[in-house]
């Protein structure tokens, strides 16, 4: 599940339109989540959904609609979870301004996920936290209650032994790219 809905404010464009590394910013989050071992790709579309949607036609992808984009991040997440399909058993929560993201690090999640009894799968890279996460459907109720001032934090508080922290190979966390400078830090970065 990616989530591409929000608006942008902070960058004063699409951000997820850039120009990245020879391709877009959603485009490259996209290439990882379908390089990965996940079985379907979920792009949750809000604020530009028609620019965001041409910029992925050619890509073998479902959408979801957040017509509450708005509301933020968690309004995202509960519309995606809506949208999945009927018998999926978890999803990785990707956001869609992180095009650093590594399919290895999403594989380590799934790979975890289907290895251990946990529900709420955290990457750790190197003693710092960051995204993706990967998120049993068991909680998909619950994640359609929670508060969006707090977010998906709640639900890790909620359940603290269902949290499993996954060392990844992966050094660093991906960065989001909110304003103009971390976009300009994120393309000249070396990878």
């Amino acid at each position: 599940m990616v989530l591409a809905a929000g608006e942008s404010r902070r960058m004063k464009t699409q951000k997820l339109l850039l120009p990245y590394r020879g391709t877009t910013v959603i485009e490259a989050v996209v290439r990882a989540a379908l390089d990965s071992s996940v079985d379907e790709t979920l792009v949750v579309v809000g604020a530009a959904r028609e620019a965001v949607r041409e910029a992925l036609e050619s890509y073998p992808l479902t959408f979801a609609v957040n017509e509450d984009y708005r509301r933020g991040m968690l309004s995202s997440v509960q519309a995606g979870f809506r949208a999945l399909p009927r018998g999926t058993e978890a999803a990785v929560v990707m956001l869609g301004d992180q095009p650093d993201v590594a399919s290895r690090t999403i594989d380590e999640l799934v790979l975890a996920y289907r290895e251990s009894g946990g529900g709420i799968f955290l990457p750790d890279y190197g003693g710092r936290g960051g995204h993706p996460v990967l998120i049993d459907t068991k909680y998909r109720e619950e994640i359609f209650s929670l508060n969006p001032e707090i977010g998906l934090r709640q639900l890790h508080r909620a359940h603290p032994a269902d949290v499993v922290e996954v060392e990844v190979s992966e050094a660093e966390a991906p960065e989001d790219m909110d304003t103009p400078d971390e976009y300009k830090k994120a393309v000249s970065k070396r990878r």
